[in-house]
């Protein structure tokens, strides 16, 4: 690989008597996660999973491609590559870029978007997008780049100053079709489009989503890749998701259109908070490249400083913790995930109510739960209603997400925070299984195994120098 694997897992911070340690060394650990990525590779995109997800997902790619730059710079650039390929006229990147596998469902028929002029004629692809964290993983792989190698720092630098104008325009689209008007925050309009689908966040909105008797018939092909169908959505909210595409087929895809008519419109704090780093990113990117842009950079500096500013007017000034806005009716939708604890991401809040925020994160409600088998934050608190540890994004924990606030704790400085959520994302994934999600108490994989972005996440807590 290109950066030696330095870090190790405590060993004082494991219970010899605990059954469910850690099983496989750093090294182990490194190559299992290397060889999940080789054998999802198509050669010029690494599908989501083999079995459920035989795809390319917008957020999924992003961090794949950092932990292909572990393996192979010019293959983490070809990743990003091949994503941006499918960016739409308009700016869009779509969450789903799709393969001939037949596998999937809802596939490219149901979405319907190969008559759409916006979309790319050589692709085809659904017509939703997900969080924007394609800037934070341009960032990470061009630093990674600079510590293997010069040709490397050549290749990385020239193929971010050409995808630099593409990723601007996917920011502008943000700003333009999905920066609220009343409250800032970006807006969604499909749970699928915050990369956490069946979220208790959504429960008030997907309330006003009622399928009407036209909606076609289908068949649920993701039951079949997991052992128990209870990890998975259930049908009525698979009836909803469908029900927001057939809603959107109708309005053409117009993001005119769309983020003023759908039944699900919301106000997503998560990803505003995604959107004012990766915006953040871009400028960073943009001096030190030195790039002609002196409009664009001050257009990304407005918004990061607007999206910052939503986030925090979304936050409770007791708690610090921040909440979605249902643009349907106006109502902030106060149910707390892991997503409340957002403001921590991005800076948006004064010292006095982040240390509160970040007490609470890691206090005995969320990380810091005593019968948890790896101390990191849960999708939903065990304490809140409606936790459930093995249904998706409504108690398990996800490494991909370990990942996202490890890293920003790196980047704020707090170092020995980060130091420790990386040990313990390390001891949830140390199996080698790459699970695409986890039960908090017992530390079972669940959801699809050999997982991509849990495999790539692994590989860049375990190669890179800047946990080091």
């Amino acid at each position: 690989m290109g950066v030696p694997v330095t870090a190790s897992i405590d060993p004082t911070s494991i219970d010899p008597t605990d059954l469910r340690a850690p099983e496989l060394p750093p090294t182990t650990l490194a190559a299992r996660a290397a060889a999940v990525l080789r054998d999802n590779d198509t050669g010029t995109l690494v599908t989501a999973s083999p079995k459920l997800y035989p795809h390319m997902w917008s957020w999924d790619a992003a961090f794949i491609a950092i932990g292909l730059a572990h393996l192979d710079v010019n293959r983490a650039l070809t990743e990003l590559d091949t994503l941006l390929s499918a960016q739409w006229s308009d700016g869009m990147i779509p969450h789903i870029v799709f393969t001939d596998a037949t596998s999937y469902f809802p596939g490219p028929d149901r979405w319907g978007t190969d008559s759409v002029p916006q979309r790319p004629p050589h692709v085809r692809t659904s017509g939703i997008c997900q969080p924007p964290v394609h800037a934070i993983a341009l960032r990470r792989i061009v630093d990674i780049a600079r510590h293997v190698s010069r040709d490397d720092v050549e290749l990385a630098e020239t193929f971010a100053a050409r995808t630099w104008p593409a990723l601007y325009r996917w920011h502008r689209w943000l700003a333009r079709h999905r920066m609220s008007e009343s409250c800032g925050l970006i807006t969604i309009v499909h749970g699928w489009e915050s990369g956490m689908d069946n979220s208790p966040r959504w429960d008030a909105p997907y309330a006003h989503v009622q399928p009407g008797p036209d909606l076609p018939p289908y068949v649920r092909l993701d039951l079949l890749g997991v052992d128990d169908p209870n990890e998975r959505p259930s049908d009525a909210e698979y009836d909803r998701y469908l029900w927001l595409i057939e809603q959107l087929r109708r309005a053409d895809y117009d993001p005119e259109v769309v983020p003023k008519t759908l039944d699900f419109r919301v106000g997503d704090v998560f990803t505003t908070a995604l959107f004012a780093i990766a915006c953040d990113d871009l400028v960073e990117l943009a001096h030190e490249l030195s790039l002609d842009a002196p409009d664009e950079v001050a257009e990304l500096r407005t918004w990061a400083a607007h999206a910052r500013e939503a986030v925090a007017h979304s936050a409770d000034p007791d708690t610090g913790l921040a909440f979605d806005k249902d643009l349907r009716n106006g109502d902030t939708t106060r149910t707390t995930t892991v997503a409340a604890f957002s403001p921590l991401l991005c800076s948006a809040l004064p010292e006095h109510l982040e240390h509160r925020l970040l007490t609470h994160l890691t206090g005995p409600a969320w990380a810091g739960h005593p019968k948890f088998h790896a101390a990191v934050a849960p999708s939903v608190s065990p304490t809140e209603p409606g936790f459930d540890a093995r249904r998706y994004w409504r108690g398990p924990q996800w490494p991909v997400l370990v990942w996202l606030f490890s890293f920003a704790f790196q980047r704020r400085g707090w170092t020995g925070l980060a130091r420790n959520w990386r040990e313990q994302g390390l001891r949830l994934v140390a199996d080698g299984s790459f699970g695409e999600y986890y039960e908090p108490f017992t530390g079972e994989p669940l959801g699809s195994t050999q997982q991509s972005w849990t495999a790539a996440v692994t590989l860049d807590w375990l190669c890179g120098r800047w946990w080091a």
